[in-house]
């Protein structure tokens, strides 16, 4: 067995998502190699080695500054030609799914997207994946010849700490870079915030919430805990969030330690996008909202009384 990690870094650094790659490769056996594309992807090539990547091929050049899907899948292409590995995996990231998907279409691979579990199971790779709003859990295994491709969800794996590796700098044809689009530069809307994908922790916020004035409230709770905020489609769709901070089935799929819902109902929508959480905790004043139906532990009361002296008291543990 050989699997192909691709690394996806952000500001030429390592997400934890990328670790967490290591620790599902390794989770297979075998021999385990990492591809790095970065303008200088040495320095982040050598942390993946200290974490346990194997073979990590560095791959720089000033038009890999910028994820572009159709110049990666190029590099990536070349350095499959050369490995022949039987499994490519990557986190399971907005990048992370355009990239995987072009490089299956392109490979004639099979494809699993949004892994929840990896196995191997009489020698062949095993993708565990939900579908339907989680109701059903499938078992996807690879049905050609091709590599099987599987984009694997953040959080689902620990983060590999250390392990063997070396960098080797890997060098791939000039044509690899020529692309129909050119990123000039990349402006992130969530600068200065917790990113979603990658926090243990995530406080959401639901239309229970009343009004976007009372934002701030909820948000010092999230910011007490270190966590990300996040927000149901009826707070994005009313203008109170901006889109990026949406959880569910047409917004962002979260995985934390611990996820605290505030005034969500737990429509189906919703809970697609968070149900995975390894804990969950609800606060709405209706007892008979859905969203208890999944929690680990339920608040019946008023959000405004609540959440300020959980704040408070969250505060007080981290002064001491």
């Amino acid at each position: 067995m050989k699997t192909l990690i691709i690394a996806l870094l952000k500001d030429g650094h390592c997400i934890s998502a990328d670790f967490e790659m290591i620790t599902a490769a390794n989770g297979i056996g075998g021999e385990v190699l990492s591809a790095v594309m970065s303008k200088d992807a040495a320095p982040a090539a050598q942390a993946f080695a200290f974490r346990g990547g194997g073979k990590v091929m560095a791959v720089s050049h000033p038009s890999l500054e910028h994820f572009n899907d159709e110049m990666f899948a190029k590099v990536v292409g070349e350095i499959i030609g050369k490995t022949s590995p039987n499994l490519v995996i990557a986190p399971a990231t907005s990048y992370g799914k355009a990239l995987v998907s072009r490089l299956a279409a392109k490979h004639g691979g099979s494809m699993a997207s949004d892994a929840t579990g990896l196995t191997l199971e009489n020698g062949q790779v095993v993708a565990t994946r939900s579908s339907y709003g989680g109701a059903v859990i499938s078992k996807v295994v690879a049905n050609s010849a091709g590599p099987f491709f599987v984009t694997i969800r953040p959080k689902i794996f620990p983060e590999s700490k250390s392990g063997a590796g070396e960098v080797v700098i890997e060098s791939v044809s000039a044509t690899c870079f020529d692309a129909k689009t050119k990123i000039v530069e990349v402006k992130s809307e969530t600068s200065g915030t917790v990113s979603l994908a990658e926090s243990d922790i995530v406080v959401a916020v639901g239309r229970g919430i009343k009004g976007p004035e009372h934002m701030k409230l909820f948000q010092d709770l999230a910011e007490s805990l270190g966590a990300a905020f996040g927000a149901s489609r009826a707070v994005v769709d009313a203008g109170w969030l901006p889109y990026q901070h949406q959880v569910g089935q047409t917004g962002r799929t979260v995985n934390p330690k611990l996820y605290i819902a505030v005034g969500i109902s737990g429509a189906i929508q919703h809970l697609v996008g968070m149900r995975t959480s390894k804990t969950i905790v609800a606060i709405n004043k209706d007892k008979d909202a859905p969203i208890f139906n999944i929690a680990n532990y339920g608040i019946v009361g008023d959000a405004f009384e609540i959440v300020p002296a959980l704040t408070n008291k969250f505060r007080a543990e981290l002064k001491r």
